[in-house]
């Protein structure tokens, strides 16, 4: 093979034609038309592996084949059909990239690395409940951002079961609560089910999502999104417990001014 040829067949093997491809390929074209015998003793390849690369190469348009064995040929069709081929597999690779770029966010929320915070996200009914009975895993107690109100109308019936479970496992909370007549209820239940409250004015403090902050995650329920959230990170969390603390005392005077 002359210098032209060698650099031809390197530049074919970058545009992702295999070394025997890109031997069959050349061979053909120089002898315009051939057999499986005639094009792999050009090719300098033997037969059985001649038979295997001509299909490939018929499959990509790059030749064609005519009659029967034993007189089947192979002919080499334009070269111009090179750059149909490279033209269709750029536009599916910019297809599959712009597929994969729609699960960036998702493979990014599951990408275990060591020392970052973990984020998992739960959607629905079922994965309210979900973000609950982690809770349930707490080692300490539980500092917490509750509305009653819509809590208990996002998961009609399972809050009753949940507070049992939570005090069978003598796992206390503090709770911040607007002030309404179903958190006054609560409340009401506060040392049967483990629990400390704070009323906080409704019409002032009427915050939806509720916050649980134990041990060493954070856990978000939006109740309108229906989504759950937990972050674990030591570090996120005791922010969040010492903010938790400054709320805490402030919620215990807002509720002495009522």
């Amino acid at each position: 093979m002359d210098k032209n040829q060698s650099e031809i067949k390197e530049i074919l093997i970058k545009s992702g034609f295999s070394d025997n491809e890109s031997a069959i390929f050349l061979a053909l074209l120089q002898l315009g038309k051939g057999t499986v015998s005639q094009i792999t003793r050009k090719a300098g390849l033997n037969r059985t592996t001649g038979y295997d690369i001509l299909d490939s190469l018929v499959s990509k348009g790059l030749v064609s084949v005519s009659g029967k064995e034993p007189k089947q040929e192979y002919l080499a069709e334009s070269p111009d059909h090179l750059i149909s081929i490279l033209e269709k597999q750029e536009k599916e690779a910019q297809k599959r990239i712009s597929e994969i770029k729609k699960i960036i966010p998702e493979l990014k929320s599951i990408h275990n690395v060591a020392g970052r915070p973990k984020v998992r996200f739960y959607e629905g009914t079922e994965g309210l409940k979900d973000v609950y009975e982690d809770t349930l895993t707490s080692h300490e107690q539980i500092r917490a951002y509750a509305n009653v109100n819509e809590m208990h109308q996002a998961l009609i019936g399972y809050f009753p079961k949940y507070y049992e479970k939570r005090a069978s496992k003598n796992i206390s909370i503090r709770a911040i609560i607007p002030d309404s007549p179903i958190g006054k209820h609560r409340t009401s239940k506060d040392a049967e089910e483990k629990r400390e409250s704070v009323l906080v004015p409704i019409d002032k403090y009427n915050f939806s999502p509720e916050i649980n902050i134990y041990d060493n995650k954070v856990m978000v329920a939006s109740w309108r999104e229906k989504l759950g959230i937990i972050i674990e990170s030591a570090e996120i969390a005791d922010a969040m417990k010492k903010i938790y603390e400054l709320a805490w005392i402030g919620a215990k005077q807002e509720s002495a001014k009522t």
